[in-house]
């Protein structure tokens, strides 16, 4: 229904409710000859009177009474419909989908979520992990977290912070291997890889800038979280985001290494969505939720 209809009806609709033109008028903050223009395009569309106009009364004509009663309910229909939209709006509900990797979901998202299901009551939350890289439309998610370069220009990107890469190994690795003092000792030691190519390129400052060392690893897997239980269990030497490091690091579970020679190399954290798709309460209090809580990189606190 275009809008120029809606507005025909609504002014016939008043029209017999109030009794006059005029009345009608006031009430739709228009002149009485504007509101007697809209029914009159709107019986000429009808190609049928629907209103006796005499100087002294309005009447409804037998086609009148058919389309006022059956208009009068569909306006009240669309208010409704407009008013449910307005309280879903105001109450964030229904099934909210989000995707993200085994490092952010396990170490960082998933304690966050009972705070934001005691917010939210009425969201139920689908939490999909993995660390392969997913398609928002196959995997019908209304947010996938995902670090690094977004690559896909159709979606929007909502930074939610940063995290850095850490070099460590437990206490007990060290103990039985000794610990690198510089990073050409990496190549005399086992080091632990996530299985895509980049994860095997360390950096490093130089004094002529950077150098990437080329890691040969032991043992390589396709789970961050495997990788750092590695390093936990004392199998060899990680390369790992310390939104998974720092709280084992905290806690002496794990040691730092080579910390003035490695470049960081801050990698980005971001919300990924349809365009618009941030207009939905469930998604917009989502992404709130994500930048107040990751927003000042709490994993990093002391």
């Amino acid at each position: 229904m275009n809008a120029p209809a809606n507005l025909e009806m609504l002014a016939l609709v008043r029209v017999v409710e109030l009794g006059s033109i005029a009345a009608a008028a006031g009430a739709l903050k228009l002149t009485p000859s504007g509101v007697s223009k809209l029914v009159s395009r709107l019986e000429q569309r009808l190609g049928v009177r629907l209103l006796h106009r005499t100087t002294r009364r309005l009447a409804l004509t037998t086609e009148g009474e058919l389309y006022f009663s059956r208009v009068r309910q569909i306006l009240a229909d669309i208010d409704e419909v407009e008013a449910e939209v307005a309280r879903l709006r105001a109450v964030p509900r229904g099934h909210l989908h989000i995707n993200t990797s085994t490092g952010l979901a396990v170490h960082q998202l998933a304690p966050a979520v009972p705070e934001f299901l005691v917010r939210y009551p009425e969201i139920q939350l689908q939490l999909s992990v993995t660390d392969r890289v997913v398609d928002l439309v196959s995997e019908h998610a209304d947010v996938t977290i995902r670090t690094g370069p977004i690559v896909d220009t159709s979606m929007t990107a909502l930074k939610i912070a940063e995290y850095d890469r850490t070099i460590c190994a437990s206490p007990s690795y060290l103990k039985a291997h000794g610990t690198p003092l510089d990073p050409a000792d990496l190549a005399n030691h086992r080091c632990i890889a996530f299985s895509v190519p980049t994860a095997r390129r360390w950096s490093f400052k130089a004094r002529n800038g950077i150098v990437h060392a080329e890691i040969t690893p032991t043992t390589t897997t396709d789970s961050s979280d495997t990788v750092l239980r590695l390093a936990l269990d004392g199998a060899g030497i990680v390369r790992l985001g310390d939104i998974m490091v720092s709280e084992p690091i905290r806690r002496g579970l794990l040691v730092p290494l080579l910390t003035d020679a490695h470049r960081p190399e801050p990698i980005v954290i971001s919300a990924v969505y349809f365009a618009g798709r941030h207009r939905l309460p469930k998604v917009r209090v989502f992404l709130d939720f994500l930048v107040e809580r990751f927003g000042h990189a709490p994993w990093r606190r002391s």
